[in-house]
């Protein structure tokens, strides 16, 4: 089954495209072959602890194991049979813990349990049958806090509750039965602040609630019974703002409501009924804006609004009623800019526009009226959050005037200062910039002037300034550029210039120094760089060529220094690089080399090319 989904994952793998950027030479080398017979032990959930590498492999004698890796044949071993025979114990939920390795596997006798491992034989035990026998108890939810792991087992007894562990049989202890019983607690949501775990669970008194956990069953407390009685007030939207949780949760009287704890039942209240009686405010978009929470209520005579709050009743209110009435202007993709808080919301005059707030209502303001009149420059954005991107300080957007089309805007905040960029494409077209993405405080981006198509163009913020960098494709075509990277300051993507297909490419934001770095596959078809990693500031990558197939390439963005590293699959098949990781300089990855399969490679020493 293990080998089936890696399989397919190689193969959807191929029809997406990526980049990447790198230097000189590097000898690959297969690491080891797990597997000796023809299948792949397929090595996936690559976890580093140090210089060494955990993994997940399969073989025929052992299943899926896990696996360690120094780098060296010699070094890298089975790390136990788990699961005796060529059954799978596979490992799941790799988590490092203060150096120490936990996972869940499944061995005959014990089921699915938690174990642990220091990377040998002997130091990789269960560390714990918590549901004896046969049965899992299936931990989930892993959760490292202060250098203990938290996690939810169903011992058979209790259902599933929290559990602790600090790696020994006598350490790992069920924290504390919730729900007294067989019936389940089911913690959800753990979520650490100031080294306390908060979460929240089920018993049959208080439904669910939330409550806390110092890892002792005595300092496991339900904070409190928001909701008295069986009930549940279902706390959602956990965030911690300056050591303090705040979220959201129905008492049954005040319905659901802003709410804060410091840990302790008499910290833990309601923040404010900011709809007064039953009917709930739904707090939802809970931000942090220095050290203040913002988040969008609806307090059922403003409609859904901004709110902002200090963690007291007097200190939370409304910021602004921006939609004046009942409708409220639905605040949306708040977003924080050098301690300024954006958002758009539509105030029932102007349309869904570009708003800020500095916690006041004289200080929120619509920035600019970008499209005059109720149709709102932001309207033909379902989300506009990908769209704004922050460049030293001056908020970068993607907006509608109605008279220019989608073109790209700048905003320090002030409506003088809101301005249409360029207009990219003349006119009411559309030039849709997309893919803003800041390298060393220089906007790139993707747009269509009309003319050369979607094309990579830089701005500085001004009119100027803002300019297509090269029509890669000349003429009305597009080269249709992809996954702008940014390697020490250097901007790398792929593009298609019509004459070589998808290849790499490298722009220092000027024409003449936007090239092609490399024609790997020489003709129109294209090498289509993908699974792109940094390591060290070289970018390694795997791309196609009709003579060695999918392998692994570096460059230092000079065609020169853009090579194949090596041929790992000799022939036309390719290795099909993939899992790339870098682990402390090392890149590790996956690859079949055409008799191994798929088996675990690294980089080596660096070589001179001559």
């Amino acid at each position: 089954m293990l080998l089936s989904q890696y399989r397919r994952f190689i193969t959807l793998s191929l029809f997406f495209f990526t980049v990447w950027i790198p230097p000189v030479r590097a000898q690959l080398t297969l690491v080891k072959d797990i597997n000796l017979l023809p299948p792949s032990s397929a090595p996936n959930e690559l976890v580093a602890i140090g210089n060494i590498v955990y993994f997940v492999a399969e073989t025929i004698d052992t299943g899926a194991e896990l696996w360690r890796s120094d780098g060296t044949a010699a070094g890298t071993v089975l790390v136990k049979d788990i699961r005796p025979g060529s059954v799978d114990s596979l490992p799941l939920n790799l988590t490092a813990v203060n150096g120490v390795l936990y996972f869940t596997a499944i061995n005959n006798a014990t089921g699915r349990e938690l174990w642990r491992s220091d990377g040998t034989a002997v130091g990789t035990v269960l560390v714990k049958d918590i549901r004896p026998g046969r049965g899992s108890s299936t931990p989930v939810n892993l959760t490292a806090v202060n250098g203990v792991l938290y996690f939810t087992a169903n011992n058979g007894i209790t259902g599933v509750e929290l559990w602790r562990s600090n790696g020994t049989v006598a350490g790992t202890v069920l924290v504390n039965d919730i729900r007294p019983g067989r019936g389940s607690s089911t913690p959800v949501n753990l979520t650490a602040v100031n080294g306390v775990l908060y979460f929240t669970a089920i018993n049959n008194a208080t439904g669910r609630e939330l409550w806390r956990s110092d890892g002792t069953a005595v300092g496991t407390v339900l904070l409190k019974d928001i909701q008295p009685g069986s009930g549940s007030s279902s706390p959602v939207n956990l965030t911690a703002v300056n050591g303090v949780l705040y979220f959201s949760a129905n008492n049954g009287v005040t319905g659901e409501e802003l709410w804060r704890s410091n840990g302790t039942a008499v910290g833990t209240v309601l923040v404010n009924d900011i709809r007064p009686g039953s009917g709930s405010s739904s707090p939802v978009n809970l931000t942090a804006v220095n050290g203040v929470l913002y988040f969008v209520a609806n307090n059922g005579v403003t409609g859904a609004e901004l709110w902002r709050s200090n963690g007291t009743a007097t200190g939370t209110v409304l910021v602004k009623d921006i939609a004046l009435g009942s409708a409220g202007a639905s605040p949306r993709s708040l977003t924080n800019v050098n301690g300024a808080l954006y958002f758009v919301a539509d105030d029932g005059v102007t349309g869904a526009e570009l708003w800020r707030s500095n916690g006041t209502a004289t200080g929120t303001v619509l920035v600019k009226d970008i499209l005059p009149g109720s149709d709102g420059s932001f309207s033909f954005l379902p989300d506009p959050l990908p769209f704004l991107t922050a460049v030293n300080g001056v908020l970068y957007f993607v907006a509608d005037n109605g008279v220019t089309g989608a073109e790209l805007w700048r905003s320090d905040g002030t409506a003088a200062g809101t301005v249409l960029v360029k207009d990219i494409l003349p006119g009411s077209g559309w030039a849709l910039p997309f893919n803003l993405t800041n390298v060393n405080g220089v906007l790139y981006f993707i747009a269509d002037n009309g003319v050369t198509g979607y094309e990579l163009w830089r701005s500085d913020g001004t009119a100027a300034g803002t300019v297509l960098v090269k029509d890669i494709l000349p003429g009305g075509g597009s080269s249709a550029p992809e996954f702008l990277t940014n390697v020490n300051g250097v901007l790398y993507f792929i593009a298609d210039n019509g004459v070589t297909g998808y290849e790499l490419w490298r722009s220092d934001g000027t024409a003449a120094g936007t090239v092609l770095v490399k024609d790997i596959w020489p003709g129109s078809g294209g090498s289509a760089p993908f699974e792109l990693t940094n390591v060290n500031g070289v970018l390694y990558f795997s791309a196609f060529d009709d003579v060695t197939g999918t392998e692994v390439w570096r460059s230092d963005g000079t065609a020169a220094g853009t090579f194949l590293v090596q041929n790992i699959r000799p022939g036309t098949g390719g290795s099909i690089p993939a899992f790339l990781t870098n682990v402390n300089g090392v890149l590790y990855f996956s690859a079949d080399d055409g008799r191994s399969g798929f088996e675990l490679w690294r980089s080596g020493p660096f070589r001179v090319r001559w």
